[in-house]
């Protein structure tokens, strides 16, 4: 009965169907029976199956209705047709994208995809188009029609693709400029880059031997923009029960675990992306390149892109250029740039889907052959008590005599890639006599203490990153204590320390001591300095020293980083050696503009750091008349391992979180599995959902909610169990 109310709604409420789309409907419901959707008492999906592709078809569904908007747009961005839903400001972007990914391809590959992967890959198109048909009143912004093959145009899930750092002024000035005349390089200011806060995550895996319960632990610490993924669990009756974060418009769990093990990824600085310098020459009607005392034809072709205008869609076609390398993407004294990459879409959505049903580390370090997890390490912990760290995953051998964070000479068939690296020869650890590992996006050199993998055991392009703040946080922590539970490992994932701030406060305090009583900063910042020497480098909520500080702060990292001569020097180093007049000539400015903003330089920390979330749009609004929460956590950039920016432009005199902890979660593994998570704000994109921000102020004090992964604990916090199409 139930069924047919069903089928009369849908049938009210949309118009006329052709016969394909008749074919499509009847599919659609038929694979609706097998799934259930159970919604607890956050809002969270729980979607159960009977077969993978049920689980998928009803997760993208669910992921639909909750935030169909940031679907579409991971979607509109994967297949550089951003521009058709934004205007002519996208076509770079999408161009971008463009050079890296043809549809034509895709479908190729599609077609001849593993037949349990296009199960997984129709059941996705389906439950997205069966979301559309259902709810006739959303309306794509371009994507009116989902195709199983768009699934291979956004496999990964992390923050940003390995293209993410192609500079889009660089391809704007070769492919919108004429060909007669050489352009500038790119340079650090056209993407804006300087100032940004670090990026990426934090995790950590605890063995058994340094917790109370003798059972490993993982912490999963995604810092990304705020509502960048969905939390959810997916079941089925072949052996999937997976549970965590889902990256907005994918059918797999990009970080979590399972009922045995559990995975957190962090963006990783290794080298996975490299640029070519090609020596390119005019030939007839087109060009050619030097390779190995040779000359090859540059291969060329036509790239039409879609744009929305006031007057309708309108195009741009251009002519592409690519080496062997890969694709042109600016140029450079008198070379053009070609970039090469990691570009195996099936094997990468393959690894993606498949290391969430690997049962223990023997299983996930199988899937890790498939070496497509190129922009990520990974921290891993099961059941078993096995706790690893796996490094980037696609990492190709090069001659060491190259500088690989350079240009390399494209004529030269030394610069080419080698064998990939395995699992082994890459920075690893498993089970370090540490009895904990680590990374917070800097090196994996120090991932263990003393147990750590040798930097001069690696060529340089394994990974050229350094230690950070966090890092050094991280370890301060984690070496601190051998019985952790799940609450010390939240405690841990919270500490309120900024150690970026222990070598530069004393810095700045000694400055202002040797000041002559004559000089007039003398009185001016006598208590400022009287309120920062006293300070334990601790945020909180209502501490006036975190304030004075992250505003000095701010003030002169970005002197440092806009310093002509600070050269190679990292800005931390480079911030400790400022000359005492601009350490206090920053202080003295950053107590103006609190004084300023909130009529006191003494304003407490949680009056200016809020979380708010007033509209559903994905770019964010706020409003200082507007209800917020204090947050006590600050920024990565001064090592506080729980982190909250704002990247939105700022309008408002308060800081309102935008990025940083988005999910977090503490897991338990042993007989069963236990968890404790948050998400930012909210689960729903809905502004009149009950579930749109009903998590902010456990996000804000870092109140971790218990996880029903369990039947018998979510039946107790069921708000609703549904199937796709069920209003």
């Amino acid at each position: 009965m139930r069924h047919f109310a069903l089928l009369v709604a849908l049938f009210t409420t949309v118009g006329p169907l052709n016969a394909q789309s008749r074919a499509d409907i009847t599919r659609w419901e038929r694979q609706a029976k097998a799934i259930s959707i159970t919604r607890d008492d956050w809002g969270i999906p729980h979607v159960k199956g009977k077969t993978d592709a049920d689980a998928v078809f009803g997760m993208i569904y669910a992921q639909a209705e909750d935030d169909f908007a940031r679907v579409e747009l991971n979607y509109l961005d994967g297949l550089g047709r951003r521009a058709e839903a934004e205007g002519e400001s996208a076509i770079w972007r999408d161009l971008r994208m463009r050079l890296f990914i043809n549809a034509d391809t895709l479908k190729a590959k599609y077609a001849t995809s593993p037949a349990w992967l296009k199960q997984l890959m129709n059941a996705w198109a389906d439950g997205l188009n069966y979301y559309l048909y259902t709810h006739q009143s959303v309306k794509p912004k371009a994507l009116e029609r989902f195709e199983p093959w768009m699934a291979l145009s956004f496999t990964e899930g992390s923050i940003g693709g390995d293209i993410s750092g192609i500079n889009l002024r660089g391809i704007e000035q070769f492919y919108g400029a004429k060909r007669a005349a050489p352009v500038a390089p790119p340079t650090d200011e056209d993407d804006d880059e300087r100032f940004a806060v670090p990026t990426g995550s934090n995790g950590a895996a605890i063995a058994p031997s340094n917790t109370l319960n003798h059972r490993a632990l993982l912490l999963i610490n995604p810092h990304t923009s705020h509502y960048f993924r969905e939390e959810a669990q997916m079941t089925s009756d072949e052996g999937l029960n997976a549970y965590g974060a889902i990256t907005w418009g994918q059918f797999f769990i990009y970080q979590g675990f399972n009922a045995t093990a559990g995975w957190m990824h962090t963006s990783s600085s290794a080298d996975v992306v490299d640029e070519y310098a090609e020596s390119v020459v005019p030939r007839g009607s087109g060009y050619a390149y030097k390779y190995a005392g040779a000359e090859r034809a540059v291969i060329s072709e036509s790239v039409t892109i879609n744009y929305k205008a006031a007057d309708g869609m309108k195009s741009r076609t251009f002519t592409v250029y690519r080496t062997h390398h890969g694709p042109v993407v600016r140029e450079a004294d008198g070379k053009w740039i070609t970039v090469r990459l990691m570009q195996e879409p099936v094997k990468a959505l393959t690894q993606s889907y498949a290391r969430t049903k690997a049962r223990n580390y023997k299983e996930y370090r199988a899937v890790m052959d498939l070496h497509t997890n190129s922009s990520n390490n990974t921290i891993f912990a099961d059941a078993e008590g096995n706790i690893a760290y796996l490094h980037a995953n696609f990492l190709p051998k090069r001659d060491a005599r190259f500088d690989w964070s350079n240009p390399v000479d494209g004529s030269d068939p030394a610069t080419e890639w080698g064998p990939l690296m395995s699992v082994e020869e890459s920075p690893f650890l498993l089970n370090p006599p540490t009895g904990w590992l680590y990374n917070a996006n800097n090196y994996p050199y120090s991932a263990a203490g003393p147990y750590s993998p040798k930097k001069s055991d690696f060529p340089t392009y394994v990974d050229p990153g350094s230690e950070n703040p966090r890092g050094i946080h991280a370890i301060a922590v984690l070496s601190a204590r051998k019985d952790f539970t799940l609450q010390l490992l939240r405690d841990a994932a919270y500490d309120s320390y900024m150690p970026a701030f222990a070598p530069l406060i004393p810095r700045l305090v000694a400055a202002w001591d040797i000041l002559p009583y004559s000089d007039a900063m003398k009185v001016k910042l006598a208590e400022h300095i009287q309120v920062l020497r006293a300070w334990d480098y601790r945020w909180g909520v209502n501490s006036v020293p975190t304030s004075l500080a992250v505003y000095w702060g701010d003030e002169i990292f970005r002197l440092a980083m806009t310093d002509p001569k600070r050269g190679a020097t990292d800005a931390y180093t480079h911030m400790a050696q400022m000359p005492s007049d601009v350490m206090l000539g920053a202080l003295d400015r950053a107590a103006a503009r609190l004084t300023t903003d909130f009529g006191s330089w003494k304003t407490a920390w949680g009056a200016i750091n809020r979380f708010q979330r007033l509209v559903s749009d994905i770019n964010p609004r706020f409003d200082d008349n507007a209800p917020s929460v204090p947050v006590g956590f600050a920024s990565a950039r001064w090592g506080s391992l729980a982190s909250h920016d704002m990247r939105a432009a700022r309008t408002t005199k308060k800081l309102y979180g935008t990025y940083g902890n988005s999910f977090v979660a503490v897991v338990e593994f042993g007989d069963s599995v236990r968890a404790r998570a948050i998400t930012a704000g909210g689960l729903s994109g809905d502004v009149n959902s009950k579930h749109f921000a009903d998590q902010g102020p456990r996000f804000a004090a870092g109140d971790l909610r218990e996880v029903y992964f369990y039947q018998n604990h979510l039946q107790a916090h069921t708000e609703r169990v549904y199937r796709p199409g069920e209003r």
